[in-house]
């Protein structure tokens, strides 16, 4: 991953119509031009193709990212989208989230295919991890610390203990981290002056309205 940092991640999870997408890409997509970072768009799955002709035709600084790949290569697994077939359309995905653990009893074994499938697909991904104590698989570049009890509630982790789980996980090894859980554009300023964070995740709470997004990004400047 070359891009520059910072990195902020806007996760849409299951929401929004294409009218709605294109809607949000056209407010977002002007605002992101001065943008000195990298603002990566996931947007839900069938929204993913369009997304990409629109912003290629338009020329937005954006790039974007799949909420989540299958653990199987391509072949006979109905309803699984394997990532070489998002190869060339997103250059990241969210592998682990909490949300995928809890709802669909992701393990490691599942996560590790994940990744190798990324990692042979030229997907960056991004491996969600709930503490300091969650395992960091093979294959990782990035990790996005997002506790649970952070997200979508409104109480975002203490800086003081944000800053000693990213020292932790740099420990680990030579990781670009991200923080995600209840981002906004009144704390992502804080978070980001901690000197350890390399960029925010910020879920549906801030990212599906365009303007609490773009409030983020300029909070960041």
């Amino acid at each position: 991953m070359n891009d520059p940092f910072p990195l902020v991640v806007a996760n849409h999870k299951a929401n929004k119509t294409w009218d709605e997408v294109q809607d949000w890409l056209q407010q977002v997509g002007p605002e992101a031009e001065s943008f000195k970072g990298t603002i990566v768009f996931c947007p839900s799955l069938p929204f993913l193709a369009a997304s990409y002709e629109l912003i290629k035709s338009k020329k937005y600084n954006l790039k974007l990212g799949a909420q989540d790949i299958s653990f199987f290569d391509q072949g006979p697994y109905t309803g699984e989208v394997a990532a070489t077939q998002l190869k060339g359309i997103v250059g990241y995905s969210l592998v682990g989230h909490s949300e995928r653990r809890q709802n669909f009893n992701e393990d490691a074994a599942r996560l590790q295919n994940k990744l190798v499938n990324a990692q042979r697909a030229d997907i960056s991904a991004i491996l969600c991890v709930q503490s300091e104590n969650t395992p960091i698989l093979n294959d990782v570049a990035i990790v996005a610390y997002e506790p649970t009890f952070a997200i979508g509630s409104g109480n975002p982790d203490t800086l003081s203990n944000i800053e000693l789980v990213a020292k932790r996980i740099k420990e680990k090894g030579p990781y670009t981290v991200l923080y995600g859980g209840s981002v906004s554009k009144d704390n992502v300023g804080g978070i980001m002056l901690l000197g350890v964070i390399d960029g925010v995740l910020v879920g549906a709470s801030h990212s599906l309205d365009p303007q609490k997004f773009i409030g983020i990004l300029k909070a960041i400047h």
